[in-house]
């Protein structure tokens, strides 16, 4: 074996599943070419083989150099000048078939070889074509297709991390790609594939339109987009009042909540079939009058009478809860004469004002002016929300987007949110159903995670991610986080992706958080970041079978592709009358 030409040297010493290694000082070259392929023997990431029995054992290099050499070797006269690796045992070939984890364990002397293409073949092949996809070209051997396991992919959830300009979102496209385009056994394309992409800059709309529905606020219909609706009524009550503007005290809000409470139980009478009362509560998704709501609220705070029995109302003009008016009243005396002040007013005048301009605000009509899904006064209603729902993940696309780009921003990650927690809910209460998640799994897709998922934030996103990264493999909800700042993410939701797959980070606080989220063994690995190639990743994980230095393909160029300053400087000024032609369209929220 040692007169191989894949033969590199002996091991020094064993500890765990580190080994370090003392290349062979005979080694002709660290350059060797085999069979007519160049490999370059002890690179970070790379691979080595111990041959072990019937055994080949295989090991990924962490570590080269002085710091490679074992402590207690250190010192030796023998080993000064040497050169040594350290690498990570981490899995086991038995004939033709390789498998994670190690049984067995090497001792000193034993030899170690260079992996070669035969060997890569084995390690990153065996995968059904069928439970796979195909992302790239594995970086050592370019000729070999880089595959993920699409199941461990999804159940056991992922994270895909890099900085600005490393090929993010070339990723996501390139993954999504492969998944929407799969194939079964006979070649058909796969039915009741569900991803929901939650998209808050727009950029993917573009470059998965072939696969993809999109909902985005001012909708385009020649584009074959959807409109985007979110019913306010559909919202957990905490949810709902936050999309007001203006602050309530506790007693105030439960006051509200209280009202909020009766309407809906008022309206659940009129569903078909109705609720029982008993399990309504403020959270329940049933459509009530908001413009009447807000009437009756109003009202109580307005509402002066003419006798101390509070009997006689002093009204001067009628309002209208359809057009947002309210009832008029005389005002009320200072000196205790009629006209007398409602005693069951809470001091929440202010607050309904604000609510009354923001439910006229046409920014925010996507919530409250709902078309089919808008209750009348009485709470009775056109369409539910299994219509909308079924729109939003039950479509013939493989891929839905939610186009966030237009939600105003003081409200974008209650709102995002909001829509996780309502298809999550509903795949939930449907894990006995073919629409649950059980039977028709789905992935959530969150770019720019770390926008609405803030470390230690108690938001309804990061309380909704929370639950489905920690529950969602029970009931077939995938999670796919999509960051440039894992510093910046909440721990325990990365914590819970199975895979990591880390794109050029220079970042060393992100660092820090890529190597709490990936095996200690493997930590040494996140040093190789840095130096990583645009659109060139690690995989890290369940979806591989080792960590794989992967060239990722290239999808079609999307928004997120930066201009080519040099060239663009060089056309001629704009014409002047697109000035006007932008402010149209900034004030009518549309692109041209």
């Amino acid at each position: 074996m040692k007169n191989s030409e894949t033969y590199i040297g002996k091991i020094g010493s064993v500890t765990g599943s580190t080994l370090s290694i003392k290349l062979d000082e005979k080694i002709r070259s660290t350059l060797p070419i085999i069979n007519g392929v160049l490999y370059r023997v002890g690179q970070i990431g790379s691979f080595i083989r111990v041959p072990f029995g019937y055994v080949d054992l295989f090991g990924v290099v962490t570590q080269t150099g002085s710091d490679a050499i074992p402590e207690k070797l250190a010192e030796q006269e023998n080993v000064k000048g040497s050169r040594w690796i350290k690498a990570v045992l981490i899995g086991e070939k038995i004939g033709k078939k390789f498998e994670r984890g190690v049984v067995q364990f090497p001792i000193a002397d034993d030899h170690v070889h260079l992996v070669i293409k035969d060997d890569l073949e084995i390690i990153y092949g065996g995968f059904i074509e069928d439970k796979s996809i195909i992302v790239g070209q594995v970086s050592a051997s370019e000729s070999l297709s880089a595959r993920l396991d699409i199941d461990r992919l999804i159940n056991r959830h992922c994270a895909i991390l890099g900085s600005t300009g490393s090929g993010k979102s070339n990723t996501v496209s390139i993954i999504l790609e492969a998944i929407a385009e799969r194939k079964d056994k006979a070649g058909n394309s796969i039915k009741s594939t569900r991803i929901l992409l939650v998209d808050p800059h727009g950029e993917y709309g573009e470059i998965l339109k072939e696969y993809s529905k999109i909902f985005k606020i001012g909708a385009d219909s020649t584009k074959a987009e959807s409109e985007l609706i979110i019913p306010y009524w559909a919202l957990p009550f905490q949810e709902f009042i936050k999309s007001f503007p203006g602050t309530i005290s506790e007693k105030q809000e439960e006051y509200i909540r209280e009202k909020v409470l009766h309407k809906k139980i008022e309206a659940a009478k009129k569903l078909t079939p109705a609720p029982t009362e008993e399990a309504i509560t403020a959270d329940s998704p049933i459509p009530f009058s908001i413009k009447q709501l807000w009437f009756d609220l109003i009202d109580i705070e307005q509402k002066t009478f003419n006798d101390t029995d509070l009997t006689d109302e002093a009204l001067d003009e009628s309002g209208a809860p359809e057009t947002l008016k309210a009832n008029k009243y005389t005002q009320a005396s200072t000196n205790n004469t009629p006209p007398y002040s409602n005693r069951s007013a809470q001091g929440i005048l202010g607050f309904l004002t604000l609510m009354r301009n923001r439910l006229l605000d046409q920014r925010f009509k996507f919530l409250y002016q709902l078309e089919r899904l808008t209750p009348n006064l009485d709470g009775e209603i056109k369409g539910d929300l299994d219509s909308l729902i079924k729109n939003w993940i039950g479509t013939e696309k493989p891929i839905t987007i939610l186009d966030l780009s237009s939600i105003p921003s003081e409200v974008m990650g209650s709102i995002s949110g909001t829509l996780l927690s309502i298809i999550y809910e509903f795949l939930y209460w449907g894990q006995n159903e073919d629409v649950g998640g059980r039977q028709t799994p789905i992935l959530f897709v969150l770019e720019e995670a770390h926008n609405y998922l803030k470390s230690g934030e108690n938001s309804i996103a990061s309380r909704t991610v929370q639950k489905i990264s920690k529950e969602g493999r029970k009931y077939g909800s995938g999670l796919l986080l999509v960051t440039q700042r894992p510093s910046e993410l909440d721990d325990t939701v990365l914590s819970q992706c199975g895979s990591v797959i880390a794109l050029r980070m220079t970042n060393s606080n992100d660092r820090g958080h890529i190597k709490s989220a990936v095996e200690d063994s493997l930590n040494e690995l996140v040093e190789l970041l840095p130096s990583l190639r645009t659109g060139e990743g690690l995989i890290m994980g369940e979806c591989v079978k080792l960590p794989m230095r992967t060239k990722f393909s290239k999808a079609r160029e999307s928004k997120s592709t930066d201009p080519l300053v040099s060239e663009q400087w060089k056309n001629n000024l704009p014409d002047s009358s697109n000035y006007k032609k932008v402010l149209e369209c900034w004030r009518n929220n549309k692109f041209s």
